[in-house]
């Protein structure tokens, strides 16, 4: 980034005092001396305008004083740069895809959406505000796979979110599955900061992994894991196709929040309800202000001195002025 300063700009004070001796300096030659070289000059002036002439040293002179201000001033051209000195949090986002995330007790924009809709909604907000962070994703059904590595390409990591759908990996839940597959790839990676935050509206149910296993392992690599369950209390709405057409069918899908708390204490995270989008962006938004990044930076600044390109042409011009004076438009008092 280039900049471009004065040094001292309260030299430029001074041309506020340069006015008022031009005015004066005017006012004087309007009575004073011919401008009278030799004849065979005169001759050669005839078709000229002698009041003209006889004021280019003074033009000089006054542009050499405004450069010789603005070079008394300082200027300087630099280059900005900036060095990150801290690293981001790395976090591994394991997203529910099983069947029950298909239940239609979620709103946004004013419509009935699916649970996961909603989630990918909120999600993209979060992640939005997560410069810096490496960010990585796990769905999980009836098993747990990774959707896309920890990357600092967050547009990668969203396109991958788009593609998510429900049903993608089973219709089961792998809780443990998908925490102990997160563990995986965030201990492979130098970064102090690690963190799972780990969404599902059901129970586990299939695995080989229970979840408090998987939580002991988090622990013990320094991984922390917040836990979400979403999903309104009783049963849901669920969409189904019958002779009569698409109806909305209630069913109770059950969530563990037990287990999720206990993960979530065992790894010195947190456990959060959502019954409704509002409820789920401000979850979102608390995990956001626990993790924050704290980056610390440093700017350098290096800057080139420009005086001399105004100081030289400045001296030259007084040297021109001289010369004037003293030759071609010599003053006689």
């Amino acid at each position: 980034m280039s900049l471009f300063r004065f040094e001292d700009p309260w030299a430029l004070l001074l041309l506020l005092g340069l006015a008022p001796l031009i005015y004066l300096s005017l006012r004087q030659r309007r009575n004073g001396s011919i401008a009278y070289p030799t004849l065979a000059l005169l001759k050669q002036l005839a078709g000229a305008s002698r009041a003209r002439i006889r004021h280019i040293p003074f033009v000089v002179r006054c542009v050499a004083l405004v450069l010789l201000v603005a070079a008394l001033a300082r200027p300087q051209l630099g280059n900005r740069s900036t060095e990150v000195l801290s690293e981001g949090v790395d976090i591994m986002l394991a997203i529910d895809t099983s069947g029950t995330m298909e239940a239609l007790d979620f709103v946004a924009d004013g419509k009935r959406v699916t649970r996961l809709e909603a989630v990918k909604k909120v999600v993209k907000d979060f992640v939005g505000g997560r410069t810096g962070d490496r960010i990585g994703m796990i769905v999980f059904g009836t098993h747990a796979f990774l959707q896309c590595p920890l990357t600092l390409d967050h547009g990668v990591l969203l396109s991958f979110l788009d593609r998510a759908e429900v049903g993608m990996a089973g219709e089961y839940t792998a809780i443990g599955s998908a925490i102990a597959l997160g563990a995986s790839r965030l201990k492979e990676l130098p970064g102090k900061d690690k963190v799972i935050i780990l969404l599902t509206d059901g129970i586990n149910n299939r695995g080989k992994v229970s979840p408090e296993t998987a939580a002991e392992i988090a622990r013990a690599l320094g991984i922390k894991v917040y836990t979400i369950g979403v999903g309104t209390k009783g049963k849901a709405p669920f969409l189904v196709s019958t002779i009569l057409g698409d109806q909305l069918r209630y069913e109770y899908v059950p969530l563990d929040e037990k287990t999720l708390q206990k993960v979530a204490k065992e790894t010195g995270a947190e456990y959060f309800r959502a019954t409704d989008t509002e409820a789920l962006e401000k979850i979102y938004g608390q995990i956001d202000k626990m993790e924050k990044t704290e980056v610390k930076v440093k700017e350098y600044t290096n800057y080139l001195e420009l005086y001399p390109w105004l100081l030289f042409p400045a001296l030259a011009l007084v040297s021109v002025e001289i010369a004037l004076r003293n030759t071609l438009l010599r003053e006689i008092p």
